[in-house]
């Protein structure tokens, strides 16, 4: 299902009242989700090299896909991935969250360890994937204000 930050599905928040908004949206649904446990953030970097740099090589590194392969090496794109696990911990996501309500960066996806629930967080909202209609639809029921008025859900 998919879930707006702000009021009236707006999408860039323009003041700190409406980061406090987006924040506190984002960060009621991944408690929901993620309280007491542990949290994979999942971040790609991507690049036209099959390694990544040096300086990103940490431990939070976890692979690296090809993603569009083509016979000319410059126009191979990669997508490099870092899993920081860490205990949840409401606004311990904040500075991350608000890059991405700036589209700084984009394509993270915040989980469980057992990757059974995802929340992936877009400039203007996130989408959340959960393991059972029932758990989908009991999230959605809490949160209708917050749902796309569109009749695709999106």
């Amino acid at each position: 299902m998919r879930f707006h930050s702000l009021p009236g599905s707006k999408r860039y928040p323009q003041d700190e009242s409406e980061y406090a908004i987006l924040l506190e949206r984002h960060n009621t649904v991944l408690d929901e989700l993620f309280a007491g446990t542990d949290v994979y953030v999942i971040t790609p970097r991507w690049s036209s090299e099959a390694e990544p740099p040096p300086a990103q090589l940490t431990p939070d590194y976890w692979r690296t896909l090809l993603v569009a392969d083509d016979p000319d090496p410059e126009f191979r794109t990669y997508c490099h991935l870092f899993a920081a696990r860490r205990p949840w911990r409401r606004g311990c996501v904040d500075p991350l969250l608000r890059d991405i309500a700036d589209d700084k960066v984009a394509g993270v996806l915040i989980t469980d360890t057992a990757l059974r629930r995802v929340h992936h967080p877009y400039d203007g909202g996130a989408d959340v994937f959960l393991p059972t209609p029932d758990e989908r639809d009991r999230t959605r029921a809490r949160h209708t204000d917050w749902l796309s008025r569109h009749p695709s859900g999106l």
